[in-house]
């Protein structure tokens, strides 16, 4: 069973940087392209950054120049670098396959103005 938990949330000050990350088990996480979203309360998941199998990147508009996606093979893990967080950026963060599979728990990340 492939499974995706994200974990690297937190608070952080406006400016901060976090790092988020997407363990996957159950397959190799090179074999598949991998979306990072986002939600907050009221508001449509909408997706950030996505890396594909081939490890093209992209993102959306906001978040350019300062979030980088990436991905480690040797441990299975997709990162979520994000710089000069904006209070805009508070938001319960989520993985998850280009193909969607089953909705982790997410996780928090809080920045404070």
């Amino acid at each position: 069973q492939v499974q995706l938990v994200e974990s690297g949330g937190g608070l952080v000050q406006a400016g901060g940087s976090l790092r988020l990350s997407c363990a996957v088990s159950g397959t190799d996480v090179s074999s598949f392209g991998v979306v990072w979203y986002r939600q907050t309360p009221g508001k449509t998941r909408e997706w950030v950054a996505l890396i594909t199998r081939a490890g093209a990147t992209n993102y959306i508009d906001s978040v350019k120049g300062r979030f980088t996606i990436s991905r480690d093979n040797a441990e299975n893990t997709v990162f979520l670098q994000m710089n000069s967080l904006k209070p805009e950026d508070t938001a319960v963060y989520y993985c998850n396959r280009v193909t969607p599979g089953s909705w982790g728990q997410g996780t928090q990340v809080t920045v404070s103005s």
